[in-house]
């Protein structure tokens, strides 16, 4: 068993009740083999965590990707907070080697097992958010979804916009939307894209993104809502 000091250290959070942060990684099989033990297993702790997770995931996307439909935000929100999704951000952390486990579940491979590492994850999640509160759960929330968070928005549900605008023209009998950019801004690291998408000489939608797919799909939901009504009558 590794020592939870450096959990806090990948977490950067300084624990000041230790024993939340340690019962977020006891497993049933654990107590099952040592009812003497304390604290309980985590499983109230990973209820609490998914709720948590739920509500601080809804936010995210509410405050920072305000183009969102409702629609698409319960597709990404659901995305991330699948097992697959949780399991994979704990093992990027190492959380599998602190968990504690019972020798048979060891012995099988407990410690990768994804429905043993996204339990843990959310009763950390929970730890977390009883220790230090909302904010500090907020801020670690973000910096673990970061990569999940801008793969899924550049892979997933925005995608869609250009093909329905695609879609949508050629019904109508126009030419296949152009996109080009005309603007791009910030630093190296942190650039923002401007493209217009075209048919013709005619600008349909202008759109902004950290990437070139995200301007582009914004691009696309500009112009599918300036150009729907229309096509729809």
């Amino acid at each position: 068993m590794h020592n939870l000091i450096d959990l806090q250290k990948t977490l950067k959070i300084s624990f000041n009740d230790q024993s939340l942060l340690e019962q977020s990684m006891v497993h049933s099989s654990y107590s099952n083999e040592n009812p003497d033990f304390t604290p309980i297993p985590n499983e109230r702790l990973e209820f609490l965590g998914d709720a948590v997770l739920d509500l601080i995931i809804a936010e995210i996307l509410y405050q920072k990707f305000f183009h969102f439909t409702e629609g698409e935000m319960t597709k990404i929100r659901a995305a991330l907070v699948r097992r697959d999704t949780l399991a994979r951000i704990a093992k990027n952390i190492s959380l599998g080697k602190y968990l504690y486990l019972g020798k048979g579940e060891k012995s099988s491979g407990g410690r990768i097992k994804p429905a043993n590492l996204a339990g843990a994850f959310e009763a950390m999640i929970a730890a977390v958010f009883l220790d230090q509160g909302f904010l500090a759960a907020k801020a670690l929330i973000l910096r673990l979804f970061r990569e999940e968070l801008h793969k899924i928005i550049e892979s997933g549900a925005r995608t869609d916009y250009k093909s329905k605008l695609q879609e949508l023209l050629q019904a109508k009998g126009q030419p296949i939307p152009d996109y080009q950019i005309v603007e791009i801004t910030g630093p190296d690291h942190d650039r923002i894209f401007t493209i217009e998408v075209r048919t013709g000489k005619t600008v349909l939608g202008t759109g902004s993104g950290k990437s070139k797919k995200m301007a582009e799909a914004e691009a696309a939901r500009m112009a599918l809502s300036q150009l729907s009504a229309d096509f729809t009558q």
